[in-house]
């Protein structure tokens, strides 16, 4: 058998995997090298082996939020001390993104959900990226930077009072709780991209509409429309923010003149029949 993880900043998605057939679902917190110390993400590596034995695993293919070259070793090491039998593969999320998305064809991969990425993929390898620069200086169409823009309209009093109001109450929220969240506590990426339901239910209103909208658009121009004749290629998505906002993202793609490919939630379908066919 083989394990497949697709992990984000908020969450960790694993499937087991069997004669190329998906046979059992885990799902673990987000594990991130760059937030995260080696014991804390072997601490959560190890809370599999309650439901899986580690023996029966040949291979793990690990692909993670912030699993850049110099992290990787850091990551296969903390999986290795409960998985010591296993050979152990770690690729960032943006490969998972490309794999499971467009598997051997060339096309431009994208992710929308706590953070955005991008890269022009030829089929077998990611050959250009767009540098993400995470939520304070980029992350564009991202849950984080969506939630981090509706709350600083929100304090800054930029919403209609009704729906200010409607959000601190909801929540239960002051702007003191808000500021310590963002400031003073850990994973503030996460704190803000919760936030994203909620305006996911209230789309209708303008204020939100525009704003997913306005940064959408500085998604595509400031990363996509980068990639050399972006025009000639499909441009898929993965992530929950893509997967949820579907109708905004296709009206902002149309616009724009952006063909969009494949949008989905996980790339997981797509990583395990792209591991099927090796």
């Amino acid at each position: 058998m083989i394990l497949i993880a697709d992990s984000g900043s908020t969450s960790t998605n694993w499937v087991l995997v069997e004669h190329g057939k998906s046979i059992q679902s885990l799902f673990t917190p987000g594990i991130n090298p760059f937030y995260q110390t080696p014991e804390e993400i072997a601490g959560e590596i190890a809370t599999l082996t309650l439901n899986v034995k580690p023996s029966s695993v040949k291979a793990i293919y690990f692909y993670g939020a912030g699993c850049v070259a110099d992290k990787i070793e850091m990551v296969k090491h903390a999986i290795a001390q409960s998985f010591t039998q296993s050979q152990i593969y770690v690729e960032s999320d943006l490969v998972a993104a490309a794999r499971g998305l467009l598997q051997h064809e060339a096309g431009i991969a994208c992710i929308l959900g706590t953070g955005s990425n991008s890269c022009f993929y030829d089929g077998k390898n990611i050959v250009s990226n767009v540098s993400p620069l995470g939520f304070i200086l980029g992350d564009e169409g991202s849950g984080a930077v969506l939630g981090k823009k509706f709350i600083a309209d929100c304090l800054k009093n930029q919403l209609p009072e009704e729906l200010k109001n409607k959000f601190l109450t909801t929540f239960g929220l002051t702007a003191n709780d808000i500021i310590n969240h963002v400031y003073r506590k850990p994973f503030p990426n996460r704190y803000l991209a919760q936030f994203t339901p909620f305006l996911a239910e209230n789309m209708a209103e303008p204020a939100i509409y525009n704003l997913i909208f306005d940064s959408f658009t500085d998604f595509f121009v400031r990363n996509v429309m980068q990639y050399p004749n972006f025009e000639e290629y499909p441009v898929s998505f993965v992530g929950s923010i893509a997967y949820y906002f579907k109708d905004i993202l296709e009206v902002v793609a149309f616009e724009l003149g952006i063909t969009l490919g494949e949008i989905k939630q996980s790339p997981l379908e797509g990583l395990v029949a792209f591991h099927s066919t090796l």
